[in-house]
């Protein structure tokens, strides 16, 4: 009885990990796809989309995650693919410096703008 007992515990934990893993991976892959964009939508990430593509690429995602590739990987691999537009939050590289740096350049110049047109009224 103790025996049977033993394999009823066994068989528990086995089912449990293996549930809880699939549930892992999809919360894996619902993270990552609401960080990705659609390339067919109007600015909607793949997780949201119905579309065909983004069926497509959750599949992909999901089977890299399966594969035992990290995001940062799965990310690498897209953005070769289909190129940083995928990415809703662009990497930060030489080439978007302007990107990221532009609202902080814009907030200069009109406090510049502001402060001489501030000065001018109060010579006058």
């Amino acid at each position: 009885m103790k025996l049977l007992n033993y394999f009823k515990i066994f068989f528990l934990l086995i089912f449990t990990s293996s549930t809880y893993a699939n549930e892992s991976i999809d919360y894996k892959v619902k993270k990552l796809t609401l960080e990705l964009r659609c390339m067919t939508c109007q600015n909607q990430s793949i997780h949201d989309s119905d579309s065909d593509y983004s069926k497509d690429i959750k599949i992909l995602v999901k089977e890299k995650f399966k594969e035992g590739l990290t995001e940062k990987e799965i990310k690498d691999f897209l953005t070769k693919r289909y190129g940083e537009y995928i990415l809703f939050k662009p990497y930060f590289s030489s080439k978007n410096l302007l990107l990221w740096l532009f609202p902080f350049i814009l907030m200069i110049v009109c406090m510049l703008v502001l402060i001489k047109n501030t000065k001018k009224t109060n010579t006058k």
